[in-house]
């Protein structure tokens, strides 16, 4: 296993919808496996391969990172889709392809999910609380959408404009 380096806004592949993927083989098992690695090396709950620069759907979760005595294993995704969504709860958010925003999103409270495990097995997973905030945040992640698309656009405004700077002095 290694280490992938996390890409950050503005970097164009956090933008782009991620393909597919059409056989999981070692390739993929390897990245979920250095996915795993990275998101918790970074630390954070949550990673999707385009923040790792591979435009792919696939996502790796752990929530017992910030919930204690939470029971839910480490989860890794191959082409997830929200089949259903219900309720809303506004959280506050923050994105390791995003350093040092956070912001208040609104998500659904519980999601049902359906994709792949890591062998190619079809599964699907009911989700509520920050399991279900993960997964939507992750899955964003492979729609190219950022949680500075769901934030005030105030915030948005004056995060890119840091961020502008920023590139700017480098």
């Amino acid at each position: 296993m290694s280490l992938l380096a996390i890409k950050t806004y503005p970097e164009k592949v956090l933008k782009k919808k991620a393909l597919p993927v059409d056989e999981v083989n070692a390739d993929i098992e390897r990245l979920i496996d250095d996915m795993f690695e990275t998101m918790y090396a970074a630390p954070g709950v949550g990673l999707a391969a385009p923040q790792v620069g591979v435009s792919k759907r696939v996502l790796v979760i752990d929530v017992n990172v910030k919930e204690e005595g939470d029971s839910h294993p480490p989860l890794a995704l191959i082409n997830p889709e929200i089949v259903s969504a219900e309720g809303e709860v506004d959280i506050e958010e923050g994105c390791l392809s995003l350093p040092g925003l956070t912001g208040m999103v609104r998500r659904a409270e519980n999601v049902l999910v359906k994709g792949l495990d890591r062998e190619g097995k079809p599964v699907q997973i009911e989700a509520s609380g920050l399991l279900a905030i993960a997964l939507q945040h992750e899955i964003d992640h492979l729609e190219g959408t950022l949680i500075l698309d769901r934030i005030s656009p105030l915030k948005r405004a004056f995060y890119k404009k840091k961020t502008a700077k920023k590139s700017l002095a480098s």
